[in-house]
């Protein structure tokens, strides 16, 4: 049974910085691709990043610059390291694993989701 459980969501001030982190189980972890999506009040579920099995990443243009994506693969958890917050970065943010598509930011590509971790970020 894959499980995948989110933490280190918060309230922070624009500018501030978050690290979230996902703990993953019952998976073959090094053979999926892992990634953060979001979703904001009234809006469709956004993939932020991703990062696949041989370790390459990809972005959503919005948080390049600003957030960092890694896994460490020993103790099966994946990190979402975000700085430089803005308050559009406000979401409720979730990790999620798939191995249909490497680097898709495609939601429909998962297979497995976590119940989410709140980000907001005040002006």
């Amino acid at each position: 049974q894959v499980q995948l459980v989110e933490s280190g969501g918060g309230s922070v001030q624009a500018g501030g910085s978050l690290t979230l982190s996902c703990a993953a189980s019952g998976l073959t972890y090094r053979t999926y691709s892992m990634a953060w999506f979001r979703q904001a009040p009234g809006k469709q579920r956004e993939g932020v990043a991703v990062v696949d099995s041989g370790a390459r990443t990809r972005y959503v243009d919005s948080v390049k610059g600003r957030f960092t994506i890694s896994k460490d693969s020993a103790k099966t958890t994946l990190y979402l390291q975000m700085n430089s917050l803005k308050p559009e970065d406000t979401a409720m943010y979730y990790c999620a694993a798939g191995s249909r598509a490497p680097l898709s930011l495609v939601a429909g590509y998962f297979d497995w989701w976590g119940q989410g971790t709140q980000v907001t970020v005040s002006s």
